[in-house]
């Protein structure tokens, strides 16, 4: 199935049954509990990267009242997340030569010393600014296995049955951190005061000293979740079970080079790549300057962040739904996507009109903001572990690791090239409503013309039994 079938070699399993049991099973398959668990710390880092990288934009308005920064700083700071990209292969590389601990543990570690760097309370402002670049880009490097990785972790461990729920778990909890730091930040850190009470040099230094103080505050807890994290994954986190739960799982891959050729080379894999790559690599950039995209229409940096925070809780508790959807009812990827991506194209086309209410006098108010920013985040967000998904079916048998690194470095260029512009056009950022709902009708028209297959689920399905 698909445009370049797998050959036969391909596919032999790597644990071979004896010859009376291969009448009845090709492969002696089974889950463990510990499968929880593992996933579990899996998802738990991924929630802790996702917050540290999204810790400045919700708190913007108080980083350059208190730090100097500018809103470009600010736009370098989010960047810092789609460079930590750019040596992406060496991940997937050690993914797929030494498993996902190795991968792992070095991820966690970058983590780790990025929150050490950033967290170091020195009194020199510039020297502190270097300080949290460099701890915002180490963490940066992490995002290659955490954000990758989620679709390899369910197949290795999760029955087929089990395997989407656990990619959208496994693939979410980094967007739920980028979620979590648009309360934590808000509510935490104040918002400077440029009111009359804030108008003597000595209310203005004590206003700035205690937004400094808060700011650390929210950096030392985060870096000791990150400890315990990293010390529990030290201690245990198997590379893979005891014995595979399916027949897809015990199946020989292609090597890393040939599955890097077969990827490029495939024309449908890539028309699906972009689908998936634009629209979230734009909602990636754009809901990292939220707090800057809603000031002109008024809106408050704790209101921002609260609406951040509900378009990205939306669409993980959405998309985890919708995997377990996939997993009932199987070969219906593509209808899922295209209604998604519909709602996408449909609620930022909203949003957009909605925010230039001068020009559509469309009504402008603070639930119609929220609903159609909510909306947009649903929408895109519940969309990832869909497309992990049909990514694997339509490629199978490359690995799971490989497939996603490709897939989430071209999501992450598009953030980084979005990000990138956004530090030269800072002053006008109504461009970058129009980018969003572009992508997404872009993204909407490539499903529509995409060819669906499922290679690795009829390996599981006419295999296995």
């Amino acid at each position: 199935m698909g445009a370049a079938s797998s050959t036969e070699a391909e596919r032999e399993p790597l644990l071979v049954p004896s010859h009376a049991e291969a009448n009845v099973h090709p492969v002696n398959s089974r889950v463990y509990g510990r499968r929880w668990l593992v996933l579990s710390l899996f998802s738990l880092l991924g929630l802790m990267q996702g917050m540290v990288w999204n810790f400045w934009g919700p708190i913007q308005n108080s980083a350059v009242h208190a730090y100097g920064f500018t809103k470009s700083d600010i736009a370098v700071l989010v960047l810092w997340g789609p460079v930590g990209f750019v040596p992406w292969l060496l991940f997937m590389w050690l993914m797929d030569k030494r498993g996902l601990r190795a991968s792992l543990l070095l991820s966690a570690f970058l983590m780790l010393l990025g929150s050490i760097l950033r967290s170091i309370p020195l009194t020199e402002q510039p020297l502190r600014r270097w300080f949290i670049h460099g701890g915002q880009f180490l963490n940066g490097l992490a995002g290659p296995t955490i954000m990758s990785a989620g679709p390899f972790l369910s197949t290795t461990w999760f029955a087929p049955d089990q395997r989407a729920t656990a990619t959208a778990v496994a693939s979410l909890f980094c967007y739920l951190g980028g979620a979590a730091s648009f309360v934590v930040g808000p509510l935490v850190v104040p918002a400077p005061n440029d009111t009359q009470g804030a108008s003597t040099v000595a209310a203005a230094v004590t206003s700035d000293n205690f937004i400094r103080d808060r700011t650390q505050l929210v950096m030392y807890a985060e870096l000791t979740v990150i400890a315990v994290l990293f010390a529990a994954v030290l201690l245990y986190f198997p590379s893979r079970p005891p014995m595979p739960p399916s027949v897809a799982a015990a199946s020989q891959r292609l090597s890393y080079r040939s599955s890097i050729c077969r990827l490029l080379s495939n024309l449908r894999f890539l028309m699906i790549a972009l689908a998936y790559a634009v629209p979230t690599g734009v909602i990636a950039g754009w809901s990292g300057v939220l707090d800057m995209v809603l000031t002109p229409a008024k809106v408050s940096q704790v209101d921002a962040g609260w609406i951040g925070f509900w378009s990205t809780v939306g669409g993980c508790v959405f998309g985890v739904a919708m995997a377990r959807f996939a997993d009932s009812i199987r070969g219906m990827l593509k209808l899922i996507l295209v209604l998604m991506l519909a709602g996408a194209s449909l609620s930022s086309t909203w949003f957009t009109l909605t925010c230039l209410s001068r020009v559509t006098h469309l009504p402008s108010t603070a639930a119609i903001l929220y609903t159609s920013c909510i909306l947009v985040g649903i929408f895109i967000n519940s969309s990832v572990p869909i497309f992990f998904e049909l990514f694997i079916e339509t490629v199978y048998p490359v690995p799971e690791g490989i497939t996603c690194g490709v897939v989430t470095f071209l999501g992450n260029l598009v953030t980084g090239l979005l990000l990138f512009f956004l530090t030269f056009y800072c002053t006008d950022v109504s461009w970058l409503n129009w980018c969003l709902t572009g992508s997404c009708l872009f993204s909407l028209v490539l499903i529509l013309f995409f060819r669906e297959s499922y290679d690795r689920l009829y390996l599981d399905v006419f295999v296995s039994v």
